[in-house]
């Protein structure tokens, strides 16, 4: 038997155990870490400390969801996600919708739940490629089945960004309207949806024409959400 092989093998099978209980441990860990998230705010956030990193300034601060004006609830889930209530943190329906439309004109629609993003604000990463969307759709049906909707959207609304460092509506509030998140009106809620999800993008001060026309478009889905209650699963 030739010696230099089975001890090769050996070395391999080593690392390949080593790496297995790490990566075990790591989706242990970061579960454990979802879980204590029910309870506790979010620290803070990959994209925040890559901020940091930059040497850009990061502007962050909690804020329960009795401390957000309710208007901010309706705005983000007439922007972002309509369907918010009804799915299980991946909209299987949009999903298939975007690839038919795909299919048919190469136009690519993005199909991301409130959920999902929440998801990926909070434990990963951006930019695209399968393994972070894969891990993206996993976290986003585990905190909606773990979480609850309430505590989704109150992270949500507490973690995304708003350009220039401002992370949260919080920060977004005063940054742009100087006053808090419990203060906003139906109409800044709208402005503050309309730049989601590209905020460094899309300015809310100065609006261009573009955000303009999509405040208007957010604030006549938010008189659709109160309707049809397409935000009762917050309050309940």
């Amino acid at each position: 038997m030739d010696q230099t092989a089975t001890g090769s093998d050996m070395m391999i099978g080593r690392w390949l155990w080593r790496t297995a209980k790490f990566v075990g441990g790591l989706f242990v860990a970061v579960h454990i870490y979802a879980l204590i998230l029910f309870f506790a705010p979010v620290p803070g956030t990959l994209n925040m400390a890559g901020r940091v990193v930059q040497g850009t300034g990061v502007y962050y601060t909690w804020v329960p969801l009795e401390e957000m004006s309710p208007h901010l609830v309706q705005a983000v889930i007439a922007a972002e996600d309509t369907r918010f209530c009804e799915h299980s943190g991946v909209d299987l329906d949009a999903i298939r919708t975007a690839l038919d439309e795909r299919a048919q004109s190469g136009r690519v629609r993005g199909a991301s739940t409130l959920t999902q993003q929440t998801a990926k604000n909070v434990f990963l990463w951006n930019g695209g490629g399968y393994a972070r969307k894969g891990g993206e759709a996993w976290f986003a049906i585990f905190i909606d089945g773990f979480w609850g909707k309430r505590r989704v959207i109150e992270t949500y609304l507490n973690v995304a960004e708003w350009g220039d460092g401002l992370y949260g509506v919080q920060a977004a509030a005063y940054g742009r309207f100087g006053k808090s998140a419990s203060e906003l009106t139906r109409f800044e809620a709208a402005r503050l949806a309309a730049v989601l999800p590209s905020p460094n993008k899309w300015r809310v001060n100065p609006a261009g024409p573009y955000v303009r026309q999509r405040t208007g478009t957010i604030l006549a889905r938010m008189d659709v959400v109160t309707r049809d209650g397409l935000d009762s699963c917050v309050w309940d």
